[in-house]
């Protein structure tokens, strides 16, 4: 199943769930869409699991086989498999360019990696799964210093996690250390996706 390109609310309020991260999405509509919208159905163990894991997978932006495929590559790391999971795709190029505040959003920020705007380390990387190592630096290509999407962000008073560290005025940031569990969202519960890929 390819990545999910329809419309971000209509799945956040499905879930009751923000994608998000800024609750937009569920204040004026928080119930369900649709008709019988109004009336959650009871899940099984199986659905709490199924929902948990589509949480992840539409906050993140990935498609089936992405999520998998880190699924796998966090099961071979030291540690407990469902934080490591978050850990990995915290590190993604992408989501760290909306982490330093350089888009809006995930989608924002997967657009300005394609289109060539950032580099790490000073060389140009223009693939959003990129997995950024501890201590790398992200910045904007000198090019694209000026872009009004970056620049508008940069004036936003936008909360930066203690992760990642940016100078605004640089327009670059470092990869401090990986985040602890306690600074990624509560409402996730990653052992649930844990035990439906192992199921």
């Amino acid at each position: 199943m390819s990545r999910y390109i329809g419309p971000t609310f209509k799945k956040s309020r499905r879930y009751g769930f923000s994608t998000l991260e800024t609750g937009k999405e569920l204040r004026r509509k928080p119930q369900a869409p649709g008709i019988h919208g109004t009336s959650r159905k009871k899940l099984s163990e199986y659905g709490v699991q199924l929902q948990e894991k589509q949480k992840v997978r539409y906050t993140y932006g990935l498609s089936e086989k992405q999520l998998r495929k880190t699924f796998d590559a966090a099961g071979k790391m030291q540690g407990i498999h469902g934080i490591n999971l978050l850990i990995l795709l915290e590190s993604r190029l992408d989501n760290l360019v909306y982490r330093m505040g350089f888009a809006k959003t995930r989608k924002a920020s997967r657009q300005l990696v394609n289109h060539g705007h950032i580099l790490v380390d000073g060389k140009k990387v223009d693939i959003p799964s990129y997995r950024v190592k501890v201590g790398s630096t992200i910045s904007v290509k000198e090019a694209s210093l000026d872009h009004p999407v970056i620049t508008e962000c940069m004036n936003m008073d936008i909360n930066i996690p203690a992760f990642v560290n940016v100078d605004k005025k640089a327009k670059s940031g470092v990869y401090v250390r990986y985040p602890e569990r306690e600074e990624l969202n509560s409402e996730i519960n990653e052992a649930l996706i844990v035990e439906y890929y192992n199921r």
